[in-house]
């Protein structure tokens, strides 16, 4: 049977680490985040990020607008925290309502965007440079390094839309992994590392895994009140090595990267 990577677990011993590095740094990082709309998704989301931060004493500051607030009006917003030297990191939550998303994320200060999506911090991590990447694709990472298995010369395949798999493909390259994005699930067999990020419950079943892979499972979908992944766990945990969980996977991680980012945006002003 897998062996369940704890995710908790894990970003536990990151949330303490990074709240003895903030305790030490001689000025109190900030990050800001701008929620727009009623979407009840992202305010969870948003309120997970701002008990992390309390949790590390990280000053959270939240902006929140209306469904039609003007993509220009979020552009001043992201200006005015760029100008601001305290507040090291700054996050949009996505997906916006109706707003240009590209144009608000393109405004934020490549050394703020500390969730990794502007097009400045992609590009450098393509090309081996040091960046902010997605905290999402930082957790996965570190997830599959607490397997320690060796990663040199396997093969990965992320199951999921090109914008999820970039990031992962440069940092799994680094450590020597070649790593292919495919929207097509039935290509995973031969994977030894496995990523699903599709939202489609039980989507991967065990078939589709090859025996001893180690699986990332991303996806989250709500079932009538239940969260549920994209990896159907009684057919695939008999046959994988490594398995995340969902919930408490992935999930956790992410949150907990994110506090890593404004921290290593703090240390690098």
């Amino acid at each position: 049977m897998a062996v369940i990577l704890d995710g908790k677990a894990v970003a536990a011993r990151i949330r303490a680490k990074m709240k003895e590095r903030v305790a030490a740094m001689p000025e109190t990082p900030h990050l800001a985040v701008l929620l727009v709309g009623e979407d009840p998704a992202s305010h969870t989301y948003v309120r997970l990020k701002e008990q992390a931060c309390h949790e590390v004493a990280i000053p959270f500051e939240r902006y929140e607008y209306p469904s039609d607030v003007s993509t220009g009006e979020l552009v001043d917003r992201v200006r005015q925290l760029n100008a601001r030297p305290e507040v090291v990191g700054i996050l949009v939550q996505l997906p916006l309502p109706a707003q240009d998303a590209d144009t608000v994320v393109a405004a934020i200060d490549p050394k703020k965007d500390v969730d990794g999506f502007h097009r400045a911090n992609v590009e450098a991590l393509k090309a081996g440079k040091p960046a902010l990447a997605p905290a999402v694709a930082l957790g996965v990472m570190k997830l599959i390094e607490e397997t320690k298995q060796p990663l040199a010369g396997r093969k990965a395949v992320i199951v999921s839309g090109e914008v999820f798999a970039e990031p992962l493909i440069a940092l799994l390259a680094e450590r020597g992994v070649t790593a292919t994005a495919e929207p097509d699930p039935r290509t995973t067999k031969n994977a030894d590392v496995l990523i699903v990020a599709v939202g489609r419950p039980n989507l991967i079943t065990g078939d589709m895994v090859k025996p001893g892979a180690v699986v990332i499972d991303v996806g989250t979908t709500k079932i009538d009140g239940k969260i549920v992944g994209d990896v159907d766990r009684p057919s695939v945990e008999p046959v994988a090595a490594f398995l995340t969980p969902v919930p408490g996977g992935v999930g956790p991680m992410t949150v907990a990267m994110l506090l890593n980012n404004v921290v290593k945006a703090a240390l690098s002003r």
